[in-house]
């Protein structure tokens, strides 16, 4: 045991030293974070692909050389695969220099309380809890089988957040007002029940489309921001109604089909622009960065645009 304690040590720390190489660990405090926090007692086995399907590798495999697969790729820079049913992705464990780009956005500050939408595995969590404390987060998921399984990681590694089987569209008003609401799941639009459970200068962070959408939510309930540069892919929230997957309109070039700009505001104009229009905007405009476009929430409706919310570009988002 005490090998293995040693070995996830150096690859704990291998881990830090390549999120820090991407400058995305700019406040010391999460850098502690990912430092105490072991992310392997959150990933007691997940699911690697190969040609022939998912393989699973797990902490209490007989094989040592296969335990130490397990352990190592435990800290690997990449979402790892924790749950599949009948074939299908159903629960990962998100890319941790991903992560640490959204917990950095998030701008926390101490005595903030923060409700993430996502168990997951409890990692995300965890580090939230090593930066706030328990008292101060709270994380919910629509099954309660992923729930109850985060709850025991968390304690395993010392950790007592409140871990609610809730629907993540409906957030948690038992536990509101949030300072900070952040999903690690994918929606369509941006709930409503979220803005009503934030106070006023709260910060929304949620996958959309293919992106991470940051708004600031004001003391009327209006809510409005900008995508992150990064690009963000993530399971669908359940419990709420995903969107379609990209699908290429007849005589649409594979080279504009592929672009990846392209996939982002095809996904996010869908129900909105039809993929022409879409297709229209974004050969005028350059290929457009994530970061031109947003999201404002007001007056009950929302809408999606590029550079001004009040701009000819613009469309509407659907309701969740």
């Amino acid at each position: 045991m005490d090998a293995e304690r040693d070995e996830a040590e150096r690859a704990r720390r291998a881990l830090v030293r390549e999120i820090d190489a991407y400058g995305v660990l700019r406040d010391p405090a999460w850098r502690a974070a990912f430092d105490q926090v072991p992310r392997h007692l959150f990933v007691p086995s997940y699911y690697v692909s190969g040609a022939g399907g998912y393989e699973r590798l797990w902490y209490g495999d007989p094989d040592p050389v296969r335990r130490t697969r397990w352990l190592r790729g435990a800290y690997r820079d990449t979402a790892l695969a924790t749950r599949v049913k009948d074939g299908e992705l159903v629960s990962s464990a998100s890319q941790p220099s991903l992560m640490a780009q959204m917990l950095e956005a998030l701008d926390l500050r101490d005595g903030h309380d923060v409700l993430e939408i996502g168990a997951g595995t409890g990692y995300n969590a965890a580090l939230l809890c090593h930066r706030l404390g328990d008292a101060h987060v709270t994380t919910v998921d629509l099954d309660e089988e992923i729930a109850e399984s985060a709850r025991a990681h968390l304690a395993t590694a010392g950790y007592r957040p409140a871990v609610l089987a809730r629907d993540g569209a409906r957030g948690c008003p038992e536990r509101a007002p949030y300072d900070r609401i952040v999903a690690t799941c994918a929606v369509p639009s941006i709930p409503y029940s979220w803005l009503d459970q934030c106070r006023p200068g709260a910060l929304v962070l949620t996958p959309l489309s293919t992106g991470l959408i940051l708004l600031r939510v004001d003391d009327r309930g209006h809510a409005e921001g900008r995508f992150l540069a990064t690009s963000a892919y993530f399971v669908a929230l359940r419990g709420g109604s995903a969107r379609p997957p990209l699908r290429r309109a007849a005589g649409l070039p594979r080279r504009v089909y592929d672009d990846e700009r392209f996939q982002f505001l095809s996904t996010l104009a869908a129900g909105g622009l039809e993929t022409r229009e879409a297709l229209a905007l974004w050969q005028r405009e350059r290929r457009p960065e994530r970061e031109r476009f947003g999201v404002t929430v007001s007056g009950g409706r929302q809408w999606a645009w590029l550079d001004d919310p009040e701009g000819p570009y613009a469309w509407p988002l659907p309701d969740l």
